[in-house]
């Protein structure tokens, strides 16, 4: 499996891969209205072009076949950036192991532009990618700390570190 960012050529695949796993999530997808169908879908063109120049999103591909992606963005939080994951989106008939992947290439794309925390919903598909991120778990909503706000954001803080030895 091949874990990369996606392009324009990209885009027909991905539109057929969301509605895949719509349909096989809610089996009733076609007998929706328009507008509900629609909106539940995450792959139009204007957020397929938003999320390609992201840095932060992914596709899962075998053979020239799309088995799931992630869109994800860097928004600012407060003071410092996040990388906030939207959606993730696995084929049914996906190898094992494909959402964790994906989630773990978001994870170091943050990692590698100095973002050091990512944010995401926890579907059950993602807990097992959750744990194995060493997120911190808020109900359905889990955060991965990375670098050195792995050791102090979940509420625990760093030794006071005095090199000149003086003292208050």
């Amino acid at each position: 499996m091949r874990y990369r960012t996606f392009t324009e050529h990209d885009y027909d695949a991905l539109q057929a891969l969301d509605l895949d796993v719509q349909r096989a999530h809610t089996p009733t997808f076609d007998t929706l209205a328009e507008r509900e169908r629609a909106g539940r879908l995450h792959t139009s063109l204007p957020a397929l072009k938003f999320y390609e120049r992201s840095e932060h999103s992914f596709v899962a591909e075998e053979d020239g076949i799309l088995h799931g992606f992630v869109f994800a963005q860097s928004v600012w939080q407060g003071d410092r950036p996040i990388v906030l994951v939207r959606t993730l989106s696995v084929h049914p008939d996906a190898p094992a192991g494909v959402s964790e992947a994906l989630l773990h290439a978001t994870v170091k794309s943050a990692y590698d532009t100095a973002v050091y925390e990512v944010h995401y919903p926890v579907t059950p598909e993602l807990r097992a990618a959750a744990a194995a991120e060493s997120a911190v778990l808020t109900g359905a909503y889990a955060v991965t700390h990375l670098g050195t706000r792995a050791q102090t954001a979940p509420g625990e803080r760093l030794a006071d570190q005095n090199p000149l030895g003086e003292t208050d």
